[in-house]
Formats: C-alpha cells, sequence, structure tokens
C-alpha cells in the first residue's frame, strides 16, 4: 500500500521543528494526532525512524534516509502542482536564503524590503553566515555568494547578477592630513587598512591592463568588511572595498575615491538554486527580482548571465 503524503509531511515536519509539540503547533493539529501518524508510518514500514525520549528526539539511521527521501517527495509534489499554477498563483510560501554577512549587509539588505513588499505573500527567511553551505543538505532554496575567483562546477543553476571592482577608498579627513597618493607606489608611505596579516600587499590593475603590487604600512586588520568600512570612515587609512560595500559611504561623501584609475581586482555575486526549488514560482520570483534589481543597478540593460553549472 502507497505511503500517505500527508504522513511524509508531518514526519518531515517533527524533524524539521525538533519534535512533536513544535510540530503540532506549525502544523495546527493535536500532538497526540503527531504522534499517532508517525508511530503508523513507522509500523507500515515495519522498522523505527526515531529515538525519542523526554530529553531527545533523533532520527535512526534509517530515519536519516528515509527523511531525505520524504523531503525529496514533498518538493517534488509541491513542483507538480505549482508547475501547473504558476501562470496564475501568486508566489507565496516561504523562501530560504543564505548569504555570507557581506553579501547579506551591502549586496541584498537595500533589495530584501522592496521584495517582502512585492510579494505579500512570500515570507523570506535570511541566514547570514560566513560558513559553506549546502543548499540541498540544509534545506535552503537559494544562496546568494560573492566570490573573487570563478565558483567551481556543481550541479546547482549559477546566475552571476553582478561585478563590482574592488577600489581604494579613504575617507577625506585622512586625506587632508596624509595628502591624496597621486600613484601607486605612493601608497607605500600611506596607512593601510588590511583584511589579513599576512595579505599585506594589494596587487593594483588599470584600464591600460599594467599590473604592479604596492604594500601600504599595516594600521589596521579586520576579515570582516563592515568594520574595515567603519574603520576607513573614522580615518583610519587607506583600504581596498567592493564598490557595492563603499556606495553609500561615497554618496554621503563619508569616504572618497583614491587612485580612481585603479582597481584591485573584481568581485562576482552569483544566485544559485537547484533545480528542484529553481522551479517553484516563489523561487523563480526572489530570483528574478533579485536579479533585475542587481544588474540595474550596475546599469545593466540585459539579462543578467544565465548558466547551468554541472
Amino acid at each position: 500500500m502507497p505511503l500517505n503524503l500527508n504522513d511524509l509531511q508531518i514526519f518531515v515536519h517533527a524533524v524539521d521543528n525538533g519534535g512533536f509539540a513544535a510540530a503540532a503547533r506549525r502544523l495546527d493539529m493535536p500532538k497526540s494526532t503527531i504522534s499517532k501518524r508517525i508511530a503508523a508510518l513507522e509500523a507500515d514500514l515495519d522498522t523505527r525512524l526515531l529515538h525519542r525520549t523526554s530529553r531527545s528526539f533523533r532520527l535512526t539511521d534509517p530515519g536519516q534516509d528515509f527523511y531525505e527521501h520524504a523531503t525529496a517527495a514533498l518538493i517534488e509534489a509541491e513542483a507538480a502542482e505549482n508547475v501547473v499554477r504558476r501562470r496564475h498563483a501568486e508566489p507565496s510560501g516561504v523562501v530560504r536564503i543564505t548569504a555570507s554577512v557581506p553579501s547579506a549587509q551591502f549586496v541584498l539588505a537595500d533589495h530584501l524590503p522592496l521584495l517582502a513588499v512585492a510579494y505579500p505573500k512570500l515570507t523570506l527567511q535570511i541566514h547570514a553566515t560566513d560558513r559553506f553551505v549546502d543548499l540541498v543538505q540544509e534545506g535552503f532554496d537559494i544562496a546568494v555568494r560573492s566570490h573573487f575567483s570563478p565558483l567551481p562546477d556543481s550541479e546547482l543553476v549559477q546566475r552571476q547578477v553582478a561585478v563590482d571592482d574592488v577600489i581604494l577608498v579613504a575617507a577625506p579627513a585622512y586625506l587632508e592630513k596624509h595628502g591624496s597618493p597621486t600613484d601607486p607606489q605612493a601608497l607605500q608611505h600611506h596607512d593601510g587598512l588590511l583584511v589579513s596579516q599576512t595579505a599585506k600587499t594589494w596587487q593594483l590593475q588599470n584600464a591600460k591592463g599594467l599590473s604592479l603590487a604596492v604594500a601600504p604600512r599595516c594600521r589596521f586588520v579586520a576579515d570582516e568588511t563592515l568594520v574595515l568600512l567603519r574603520a576607513t570612515i573614522s580615518g583610519l587609512g587607506v583600504t581596498c572595498l567592493p564598490e557595492a560595500a563603499c556606495e553609500a559611504a561615497l554618496e554621503r561623501g563619508q569616504i572618497v575615491r583614491v587612485l580612481p584609475g585603479w582597481t584591485a581586482g573584481s568581485v562576482t555575486t552569483t544566485i544559485l538554486t537547484t533545480h528542484r526549488r529553481g522551479q517553484l514560482p516563489g523561487v523563480r520570483a526572489v530570483v528574478e527580482f533579485l536579479a533585475r534589481r542587481l544588474a540595474a543597478r550596475h546599469g545593466d540593460t540585459d539579462d543578467p548571465t544565465h548558466r547551468e553549472m554541472r
């Protein structure tokens, strides 16, 4: 006898919410119903899926395998329903997005409120972390990644949406006190705000293809973009930051560009989805909205690059 899809949903909610009580609240049904349906599911499968006591709730090894396949089955069922409704239904439901902390702060923060207003039936869940997140294993719909090197080939769908130059900036007060460098070599006489104690050299390029390395005096070290930006605004020295991180401060005059003919490389912003989740209306709506907004910010009137990387 085929398994009941509703029982799969109850089981997945129980696991995702860490217990029967939380799942009952999420599904708005009695806790006893949750317990009975999962017990019936275990009976149908003739195997224990969960170890549960008054103090613990965890999957058995067969339960872990079953959970992964049950989650995939629910995604497929949702996709099957939504593929029919896609042209007519307003995007709704929960869309989970993961991004690095700088990407969340400087790439997404200004756009997500507008996205929420545009699609009031969507619930956005943003997880900002600098650790690597596996979309499939951790259940995220979308990842927004900013990267200096090309992303490795994978089964994920990659959509490149923006490329920002990494530029040199400093506060007007710092430049008034120490003078503005007129060429890259002059930076060795300036205080540098660096991302690492070991990365003391900046590799600069200009539009003519000339490349050279310069080493400022190490004044301050931080591996977090917002900390470097605030230190630069305070007048501690010169630093290199992506334009997306500098845009607002430049517009307010808190910092100015140093050596505008030179850059320290570039950073690319890419949206990633899985093939299955990427077909859901809510996920598609979020990807398209962010792609349009970020491309428009860079003056790109063409469609952003859309690639399926294998």
